[in-house]
């Protein structure tokens, strides 16, 4: 059996008591590339935080793998670009878990940077304030960041939004390589077909999860319609989920009737 990176039990993850993501099971085993799907407001970026713990558990839990090293990168929109920094201070940030904040920064830090800055097409960049690049470049230098980090799993929330598509394609390049060194990515993804070409597995949310699976599959015509009907009929004033939704969710069997579950998608294969 495959081992597990991650393990959600019953997870419920939402703000003041109002659910944003309801009641997921199952686990990401090791060494997956997976891709978080659903439209805006399913709950994708609310599930990354949960995993990285910026966000605590209504109910239930997101148990990682002891041991496992993590990166995030959080959306674009979160990061405050008009701070005074340079393109390798940026970098070094990847560095804090190993040296902390204080810590000195040795010859072989400045050459893992310089590495990575190379790594991702930004070779040279280095003392570039970062309010100069353009949404590419800061990208590619956060990519750089989460290369210093030399983690073991790796969550990506809207890492491909509003850059061109040189830089999709030496990103999603750089996602493979991690996919291909074993490493557990996790990546929010709006654009399907990019899904369908480059993702082996997806996720697809609606607020509660509707299938869980090969990528192809879950991203059939019936579960995507089945998506957006969850999506559209949510009540948002609902303080909390209705009881009968509370059943477990085999990788995101939402509809337990008529969607597969992972295991019964392995025996019809």
């Amino acid at each position: 059996m495959p081992e597990a990176c991650l393990t959600f039990s019953d997870l419920t993850l939402g703000y003041n008591c109002h659910p944003a993501v309801h009641h997921l099971n199952g686990t990401v085993r090791k060494g997956a590339l997976t891709a978080v799907v659903g439209a805006n407001g399913s709950g994708k970026s609310t599930l990354m935080k949960g995993i990285v713990g910026l966000l605590k558990p209504i109910s239930g839990s997101c148990a990682v793998a002891p041991g496992t090293r993590l990166a995030y990168l959080p959306q674009q929109s979160e990061l405050d670009r008009s701070f005074p920094a340079r393109v390798v201070d940026l970098v070094s940030l990847g560095l804090w878990p190993r040296r902390g904040l204080l810590g000195r920064f040795r010859p072989e830090d400045r050459e893992a940077v310089a590495k990575a800055l190379s790594g991702v097409g930004l070779e040279g960049f280095d003392k570039r304030p970062i309010d100069t690049l353009s949404g590419g470049q800061l990208q590619r230098a956060l990519f750089a960041r989460v290369l210093v980090q030399d983690a073991d799993l790796i969550l990506l929330d809207e890492p491909f939004n509003a850059i061109d598509a040189r830089t999709v394609s030496d990103l999603i390049a750089l996602i493979k390589r991690w996919h291909g060194e074993s490493r557990t990515v996790l990546v929010v993804v709006h654009d399907l077909d990019l899904v369908r070409e480059h993702f082996p597995e997806a996720l697809l949310l609606a607020r509660q999860p509707v299938a869980w699976g090969e990528a192809r599959q879950v991203l059939s015509p019936e579960n995507l319609l089945r998506a957006r009907r969850f999506h559209e009929a949510w009540d948002e004033n609902a303080p909390w989920c209705e009881p009968h939704t509370a059943h477990a969710h085999d990788h995101g069997d939402a509809n337990h009737e008529d969607i597969p579950t992972r295991a019964d998608q392995r025996g019809a294969a």
